[in-house]
Parts: structure tokens; C-alpha cells; sequence
């Protein structure tokens, strides 16, 4: 028995090319061999063609209808599509917050916020030692140095040959800079810290 071809794409032959195309893009994203998650632009040119980023935008129709999107992030230094990389993330970016239920502790989040937002506002990297040193005013050396070192290994940061940490893979795919930052700003203005105080005050 024959496999029944659907109207749509006995009408419009081309559908069911494309279609074809969006399965082996959502494949080739989602079971991706490397160790980093995505896959490049280049290497979804190679298996789909030039027209690979129309595939893309066929592919994200469909995943945001199951509340997934497919979210790009460039190279260091390079906006050439074919070097960008592309994932599967949620619609939604992840809060910080969120972290609690993944086995990370209130310090742990609390260090990768402050460090991604120093990071954030210094071109997305900065020296190690001077990382440290920002968060030793709230935290042991010990404790600063094993987060730093978690959150290296799981991909949030990296830490360069040159004693440096930058931005991590997974800080650039899961955490939305713009709502840390105006987060972070947020809990330094003059209201929210005297509103701070209030509450306090009131516990006593």
C-alpha cells in the first residue's frame, strides 16, 4: 500500500520539498553531534542549500506553536551568517530565578548574575582576577572560585587562556542580557533600596 500524499502537498509540490527540509534542520539542530549544542550556519548550508535561513524561519514557525523558538547566536568578532550558531531554546527566556530548580543554590544564581552583568557592561569579558575580586565582598574566596568553576564547566562561562573570563555558550542562549541588566539596575536604585529598608524595618 502507498503512502498517502497530502492534499497540500500534491498541490504544491514544493511544500513537500521544504517540508523534508525542515525535518533535517530540526534534526540536525536538535541531535547535534558536537560538543557544543547548535549546529553553524555553514554546516546548514551545506545539507539545505543557500536558501537554508528560509528553512530556518519554516522551522521556527513551528516550534513556537509547542513554545520553543530557534534563537541564533553569532561568533565573537563576526556577524558572517554561515559562522552564526543556532539553537532550540524556550519562547521565554530563562530567569535566573528559574536556576533554583536545576540543582543550582541562591549563591550560585546570585554570583552568575552579578558576574554576567559585569561581564555585560565590559565588551563581555574581564580579567579573572578582577572577577574574584568583585565578588569577595559577599562571598569567601573559596566559595567564589568553586562557583566560578561550576558555572565554567556547564557552559554559563569561560575562562580564556589569557586569565580571563568571558560570556559562555549557554549565558548567551538561555539568559536575556537586557532583563539582567535592567534587573540588576533595578535593585541599585535609590527607591528599591529604601523600599528595602522599609520592609526590613517592618519585619523588626
Amino acid at each position: 500500500m502507498t503512502e498517502e500524499v497530502p492534499k497540500e502537498v500534491e498541490e504544491h509540490p514544493e511544500l513537500g520539498k521544504l517540508e523534508r527540509k525542515v525535518a533535517l534542520a530540526a534534526a540536525m539542530i536538535l541531535t547535534s553531534g558536537h560538543r557544543q549544542p547548535g549546529v553553524r550556519g555553514w554546516e546548514l548550508r551545506r545539507r539545505l542549500g543557500k536558501n537554508y535561513e528560509k528553512v530556518l524561519e519554516a522551522l521556527d514557525s513551528r516550534l513556537r506553536r509547542v513554545g520553543l523558538k530557534i534563537k541564533s547566536v553569532q561568533e565573537e568578532g563576526s556577524d558572517d551568517p554561515d559562522r552564526t550558531r543556532y539553537y532550540v531554546v524556550i519562547s521565554e527566556p530563562l530567569a535566573l530565578y528559574d536556576l533554583g530548580t536545576m540543582g543550582y543554590s541562591m549563591d550560585e544564581v546570585a554570583i552568575l548574575a552579578v558576574t554576567l552583568a559585569f561581564l555585560f557592561t565590559n565588551n563581555d569579558r574581564a580579567p579573572y582576577k578582577q572577577v574574584v575580586e568583585l565578588l569577595e565582598s559577599k562571598y569567601p574566596k573559596w566559595r567564589v572560585e568553586s562557583v566560578l568553576e561550576r558555572l565554567t564547566r556547564r557552559g554559563y562561562l569561560m575562562r580564556t587562556e589569557d586569565d580571563s573570563l568571558v560570556v559562555g555558550w549557554r549565558s548567551k542562549v538561555e539568559v536575556d542580557r537586557q532583563e539582567l541588566l535592567r534587573a540588576i539596575t533595578a535593585l541599585s536604585s535609590p527607591e528599591t533600596s529604601q523600599r528595602a529598608q522599609e520592609e526590613d524595618a517592618s519585619r523588626e
